[in-house]
């Protein structure tokens, strides 16, 4: 548990860092607070180019917990930050779709989600069809869609607002390149930056992202997270946006609705998903070669698309197992990781905030169990596998 004189020293301030910043101070950390920063910018963070959406329909029990909880925080931003607060949050079901091989699972997956609290349903594919008419059903088995917790929204004025707040809190925010983890008899004692200047940390928070192995790797720690590239493109088309969700394909094409038109994109093949570390030129190949054709057999209006612009931003996988690691190293208890979300780090930094300020101002978690999360698993190779990833 933290006393009111001790500092951290927080390395990443995008989304997850900032809201770790942000929650401390919700919970009470009355200590000094630095978040550290490369690009103050933000033009080449993972926040500002994420798809930017949350969802329920996770194989892993405290990723749901996480999901509802940050959907419950995108709901009632203007309750925390004012009336002029607004992230568009669209609160629209994901459509994930499955062949008639995936049904039994798919449907054991439901039951699982439901009682962790999620309301999702498994909808046969009569049954999609007559809920999205433009919907090509002749390969599919089963079809699940959630009716509240999940949709998408504006990660940039998201970032803004956790931010913002955290700054008028006394929160400090400073450009520079975190070099090295300064270690002292199993304690870190400060954080050196690359123009030489050394941040005292009672607490440090590793929260780099894509970056995130690097920060430690002087330590001897070996974290099992690296940079993957994710192309998004930015489409029109003659198809209805009403009602549209965030449409999952069995292809792993994705697409749905933005602006007046519509965003989409597919993850490339295992053997071409290599570490991207700065590499940020969108792979416009993938639209011509997989993505088009995928999405135009699952809905056949999408057979004309204009391709309007596409960038690319990067996952920060875990290779382990495609689950955050969150919680303390296991022998240097004042370093806290917050990191390898595998996609799901914007959806999940409020609750990740909310989980790490717990555990530095009160010593253990009260609102969501991210024990799960945890570095032993990392440390002894057990994967905690999650089974719905895109």
């Amino acid at each position: 548990m933290a006393k009111s004189s001790e500092s951290v020293v927080v390395i990443g301030g995008a989304i997850v860092g900032s809201s770790i910043a942000y929650f401390l101070r919700e919970v009470g950390f009355s200590g000094a607070i630095t978040v550290v920063e490369r690009d103050p910018t933000y033009q080449q963070s993972s926040t500002a180019l994420s798809a930017a959406s949350i969802r329920t329909q996770f194989g892993t029990p405290v990723n749901i917990h996480m999901s509802r909880f940050g959907a419950d925080f995108f709901r009632t931003v203007k309750d925390r930050f004012g009336s002029a607060a607004d992230i568009g949050f669209v609160e629209r079901g994901y459509l994930i779709l499955g062949g008639p091989e995936t049904v039994e699972v798919r449907r054991a997956g439901v039951e699982m989600q439901r009682r962790e609290g999620a309301d999702i349903a498994a909808l046969s594919p009569e049954e999609a069809k007559r809920h999205f008419p433009w919907l090509n059903v002749d390969d599919l088995g089963v079809a699940t869609t959630a009716w509240r917790d999940e949709g998408w929204f504006d990660a940039w004025s998201l970032l803004t607002l956790v931010r913002t707040s955290a700054r008028d809190r006394g929160v400090t925010f400073v450009k520079g390149h975190a070099e090295h983890v300064e270690v002292s008899g199993e304690r870190v004692v400060s954080v050196k930056l690359s123009d030489g200047t050394q941040l005292p940390a009672d607490w440090c928070v590793n929260a780099a992202g894509a970056a995130s192995a690097s920060v430690v790797r002087g330590l001897g720690i070996e974290l099992p997270v690296s940079a993957r590239k994710r192309t998004v493109f930015s489409i029109k088309a003659p198809l209805s946006r009403d009602g549209f969700p965030m449409l999952f394909d069995t292809s792993g094409a994705w697409i749905r609705p933005e602006g007046d038109g519509f965003i989409c994109g597919i993850a490339p093949n295992v053997e071409n998903d290599l570490d991207a570390t700065g590499d940020f030129e969108p792979a416009h190949d993938l639209l011509e070669d997989v993505l088009w054709p995928a999405l135009a057999h699952r809905v056949p209006a999408l057979e004309q698309l204009r391709v309007e612009r596409a960038w690319a931003g990067h996952y920060e996988v875990n290779t382990l197992d495609h689950n955050g690691i969150i919680g303390p190293h296991d022998e240097i208890p004042n370093l806290i990781f917050a990191t390898g979300f595998s996609g799901h780090g914007v959806m999940h930094a409020p609750a990740t905030g909310r989980g790490v300020a717990e555990l530095v101002a009160h010593g253990e978690y009260t609102s969501i169990d991210l024990s799960p999360l945890g570095f032993g698993r990392i440390r002894s190779g057990t994967p905690l596998h999650e089974s719905v990833v895109y």
